[in-house]
């Protein structure tokens, strides 16, 4: 990533967010490596995610101005404006994250939420052996699965968009400044 001469990089990404986002990606991994060859490690990867999921909750309602869902949950009409902006190719490049990617992640907490949740029912004696459960609990894998998919092509896509490597933004923090036509 390069700022514009005499434009230093703005810091978009706290450390703690970036902490976050980095060992939920570690915890899902290794829960999903694990499975049921290595069960407790898989539990507590589950567990280590709803933890780290509480504490991004408790970020996007009390963190810095980037990290706060009012600042990037857009309502319907704007998801809908900005994927025709998309289409046209005529999309704004936004400092924190776009009306899409901002639902993903809303969608990426919620499935590892509910994710972890079923497979700690699974671990009751009420919810031992119910199919349903199970099924559930795989069934949110997947999903997440094509989640990350799709959100790993919409960061590739992105950074390509808009010629800013996003990925390089989630571990130093920083992003070009804004310019005249982005979204602050």
């Amino acid at each position: 990533m390069r700022a514009a001469p005499g434009r230093p990089p703005v810091q978009v990404w706290a450390l703690w967010l970036r902490a976050t986002h980095w060992a939920l990606v570690a915890a899902i991994a290794v829960a999903w490596f694990s499975g049921e060859a290595l069960l407790r490690q898989h539990e507590l990867a589950g567990y280590a995610a709803l933890a780290l999921i509480a504490g991004r909750c408790i970020g996007g309602w009390w963190g810095g101005r980037y990290a706060r869902f009012r600042q990037f949950v857009r309502s319907p009409a704007q998801v809908q404006h900005y994927m025709g902006e998309v289409l046209a190719r005529r999309e704004k490049r936004y400092l924190g994250h776009n009306p899409l990617g901002g639902w993903m992640v809303v969608a990426l907490l919620a499935t590892v939420t509910a994710a972890g949740v079923t497979g700690w029912m699974y671990s009751l004696d009420m919810f031992w052996g119910l199919a349903w459960v199970e099924w559930l609990h795989r069934s949110l894998a997947w999903t997440l699965v094509a989640l990350i998919a799709l959100h790993l092509a919409g960061v590739a896509f992105t950074s390509w968009r808009h010629r800013e490597n996003l990925v390089a933004a989630m571990l130093s923090g920083n992003k070009r400044p804004q310019e005249p036509g982005d979204v602050g």
